[in-house]
């Protein structure tokens, strides 16, 4: 079997609403190859930049298009094409944009792997730690302090065990601050687990500060509250609050990992498979984590396809924590890009059972979504 094409299409809603929601556009991989088989994957990122690193062509042996380094190659072979297509672009894609783009590939390389063997690919990478995982419903802040408690009630309604609001309006002041949190704990109540996502909105001290009095509020953990570069800021924080401080999504392969999980001293690794480097890399994260006695959680705030390779993972890794899943109603295009759609059943997500990823594009919406 070999890759005979590989597409990056970019999808987007017709309203974009000004907010740190990643689900409102898309950039989906699709690899083709001669056996007839199609693999999926997805990249949250920087859309058109993606796209650029896997359409663009060759330029010499260290900076080039991924499309054009894949083609050819067996897809079995996802070790091998993973370090042929990071030497490939090594001069761009060290990090950040390159990464990302491989990321997609490799996904969608392990998707046609299970699809050819008849075989989920948490089954591919010797899985088989849950039949269910726990989910928490995600969910950005309200406008309000208020109306985040409504939101609370809402998912809590919904079967959900634990909760997370992140990004505005928190970080405008410290009485805005606490009573985000205070009204999502009562909202949610005092069984269910509240996190909270900071949104890179503070200093190391302030971050000790609203830490300890979010503590009141029984928080589950505190996410990203500080720019991702600051290791220091990180240790600091984690090694001076009982509550846990997670964060990872913005690390973009093994070696960053390291860095934040050594330096940051971080209690929770999120991970995201559209930005890591893929299920081959991920895997390898969830071992350093593992040898570092360090649980892990993904993220994902895009489609189904993020969704459903995170519980591939999750489930084939002894330290998982628990599983992102989008509980935003109003986002049109999570909800019509796949023909599966994904639902929690007392807050909990069931693990795929079907080949590959056992997820299909809904090729009407692409088609209605499709920029390019």
């Amino acid at each position: 079997m070999k890759i005979t094409k590989v597409e990056a299409i970019y999808l987007r809603q017709p309203e974009v609403k000004f907010q740190c929601d990643s689900g409102q556009d898309a950039l989906v991989v699709r690899v083709e190859t001669d056996a007839g088989i199609t693999g999926l994957g997805e990249v949250d990122s920087a859309p058109l930049a993606v796209k650029g690193a896997i359409d663009g062509p060759f330029s010499h042996t260290t900076a080039t298009g991924l499309a054009h380094a894949v083609l050819g190659e067996d897809p079995f072979e996802t070790e091998k094409i993973w370090h042929k297509m990071y030497r490939a672009n090594i001069y761009g894609g060290r990090r950040g944009v390159g990464l990302h783009a491989m990321s997609g590939i490799d996904m969608a390389l392990w998707d046609i792997k299970g699809k050819a063997l008849g075989m989920p690919v948490w089954k591919l990478l010797g899985g088989g730690f849950h039949q269910k995982i726990r989910c928490y419903a995600s969910s950005l802040f309200g406008p309000t302090p208020a109306q985040t408690g409504e939101l609370a009630r809402r998912y809590r309604d919904q079967g959900f065990t634990a909760v997370k609001f992140g990004w505005d309006p928190m970080g405008q002041d410290e009485k805005t601050d606490i009573a985000l949190v205070r009204e999502g704990r009562k909202g949610l109540g005092d069984e269910a687990d509240l996190l909270i996502d900071a949104g890179l909105v503070w200093d190391s001290k302030t971050a000790l500060q609203r830490a300890r009095a979010f503590a009141d509020y029984n928080i589950f953990w505190l996410e990203e509250p500080l720019r991702p570069d600051d290791y220091e800021g990180y240790r600091k924080l984690a090694e001076a609050t009982h509550v846990r401080i997670a964060a990872g999504e913005e690390e973009s392969n093994r070696q960053s990992f390291i860095d934040l999980m050594d330096r940051g001293r971080i209690d929770v690794v999120q991970v995201d498979l559209t930005r890591c480097g893929g299920f081959t890399e991920a895997m390898k994260i969830a071992a350093l984590a593992w040898d570092r006695g360090l649980p892990v959680a993904n993220h994902g705030f895009t489609t189904y396809i993020n969704v459903a390779a995170a519980l591939h993972w999750l489930n084939a890794i002894p330290n998982a924590l628990i599983c992102e899943f989008v509980a935003e109603e109003e986002t049109n295009l999570r909800e019509h890009l796949t023909r599966q759609k994904l639902r929690a059943q007392d807050g909990y997500l069931a693990i795929p059972q079907e080949p590959g990823l056992g997820i299909d594009l809904d090729e009407d919406a692409i088609a209605r979504y499709r920029v390019c």
